[in-house]
């Protein structure tokens, strides 16, 4: 017998198509890996690339060109979230009803623009106008695709493609200071500095990716039109996922807000969330100034060329992290112990870094350690969807909601914490890091405690009961279809199609 790809023992081993899935939905999982996540994870590290290409910018050149001194660079990354907090929950309001594979790329297009825009931009002025537009279009890349992604795969399933997923943000933070060491080369050419050159490459970049979406991506599978899926395919996507207690669509109208707002999740993650996506802060723009101020002030062309380069070491230590805790939260079945293992490491280096007048390699330790956190906070996302799985609308504003609380401290901790004009040593800065390291800390227990508290009481049990049964009544329904192909009326036929489509 020759070698079966999909029902290889490694792939058992490690997780990835687990041991009791038969041939048939292991081909399913396979495909929809291809479909959903190399649209997905390219779509969003070009949108990391555009994004966080200004920050490379800045150290080599723009600064100067554009005259942006004082807190300048604190008020464009302010502008830009302003931007994507305004288009947050609508995004994902909208992505429930309008068709995902032209709702995502269509936004990509038009955040590709105004990114080639930024390239060309003469003044401070114009850039603001850039950034902003930048943060509205690219909105829907992010938490639109974490949406899909949370809607397709079993709850086994959502560590590791969250993790692959969350990647795609160091990958395009790395890519940009490499690619920006590249533009240096190409400073003068047709009469634009080197930074502007980022600009136009990323463009170059982000426009095509649009197409593989339009192409291949699909939407949820209640609403699935891909042509890339046959119809038993599409049947058993649904049925997985029922199986598993994850609701359909029940379509969208007003009574959502009420749903939302009082699932303690939303709340509940909307603390515990931001609270992990905050503390590692000081690994991203604080750690790239350090490297800037102090490490390599001398701004040589080589001093440039190491600071670009050294500031990827924290996305690529992430980037394992992310890997090893998605392997290991999927296969313990739980996310906190990862979580609170994260929760440790960052209080400790927020310490040093408070600290501040430590050896240089105890702050780089600092920062990249930093960086190893950032990589298991991606678990929270497949947390709330698991959590949320009765209800697909509210887990996609529930989801958007949580985002949107980032966006909003992304938007006041540069302008307040981490002001420009405190670099290198961003005292309060630092002292808030500390203060939200020990908060995130006392905040686990609780989702963990409210959890257990509804599987003990059965809140939500009616709900996923009958979702469970759904998937019963669609198996049992496929099947008559299935057998009754030459026994029954083209009118029998048609009714049991019926009773598919409304089972599903």
């Amino acid at each position: 017998m020759g070698f079966d790809y999909f029902m290889n023992p490694f792939a058992e081993w490690i997780g990835w198509f687990p041991k009791h899935y038969s041939r048939e939905e292991r081909v399913l999982v396979h495909k929809i890996d291809l479909l959903i996540l190399v649209f997905a994870c390219f779509s969003t590290w070009a949108c990391n690339l555009d994004v966080y290409a200004i920050y490379n910018a800045y150290v080599s050149g723009m600064q100067d060109d554009l005259q942006l001194y004082g807190n300048r660079l604190s008020y464009l990354n302010a502008i830009y979230w302003v931007g994507t907090i305004a288009f947050q929950i609508p995004s994902n309001a909208i992505l429930t009803v309008v068709p995902a594979e032209y709702y995502i790329p269509a936004f990509e297009i038009m955040w590709g623009m105004f990114t080639l825009g930024t390239g060309f931009v003469k003044n401070y002025n114009q850039l603001m106008v850039m950034r902003f537009f930048v943060g509205v279009t690219s909105t829907p890349c992010w938490i639109g695709n974490v949406h899909i992604i949370n809607s397709w795969y079993r709850k086994q399933e959502l560590g590791k493609r969250n993790a692959i997923f969350y990647n795609t943000y160091p990958l395009g933070a790395m890519f940009t200071g490499y690619l920006q060491n590249a533009c240096l080369t190409l400073d003068g050419v047709g009469g634009l500095q080197g930074w502007r050159w980022l600009f136009i490459i990323c463009t170059v970049i982000t426009v095509p990716i649009s197409f593989i979406g339009i192409m291949f991506f699909p939407n949820v599978p209640g609403k699935c039109n891909s042509r890339w899926l046959t119809a038993a395919e599409k049947e058993l996507a649904q049925k997985r996922l029922l199986d598993e207690g994850f609701a359909p669509s029940q379509g969208l109208n007003w009574g959502i807000f009420k749903r939302v707002f009082k699932a303690w999740p939303t709340w509940v993650f909307l603390v515990l969330a931001n609270l992990y996506w905050q503390t590692p802060y000081p690994s991203t723009t604080p750690y790239l100034l350090w490297l800037n101020d102090v490490a390599y002030p001398a701004q040589t062309v080589s001093d440039i060329n190491m600071v670009n380069n050294l500031s990827t070491i924290s996305y690529a230590i992430s980037i394992v992290s992310a890997m090893f805790f998605a392997f290991y939260s999927d296969w313990r079945g739980n996310r906190w112990d990862s979580l609170l293992l994260a929760g440790v490491v960052v209080l400790v280096c927020n310490v040093i870094l408070l600290v501040y007048h430590v050896p240089n390699g105890a702050m780089f330790f600092a920062f990249i350690a930093l960086g190893f956190c950032n990589g298991p906070i991606n678990l929270v996302i497949a947390w709330i969807a698991e959590t949320l799985s009765y209800d697909l609308e509210v887990r996609s504003i529930a989801l958007a909601f949580v985002n949107m609380g980032y966006c909003v401290f992304a938007l006041v901790i540069p302008l307040t914490a981490f002001q420009t004009k405190d670099q290198p040593r961003f005292r309060a800065g630092f002292i808030w890091s500390v203060c939200i390291s020990v908060a995130e800390l006392i905040m686990i227990p609780i989702p963990l405690y409210l959890e257990r508290r509804d599987k003990r009481l059965g809140i939500h049990q009616a709900e996923t009961d009958l979702v469970i049964a759904s998937a019963a009544g669609l198996e049992e329904a496929s099947k008559e279809v299935a057998l009754g192909d030459g026994s029954i009326s083209s009118n029998e036929k048609k009714d049991l199609d019926v009773k598919v489509h409304d089972l599903s």
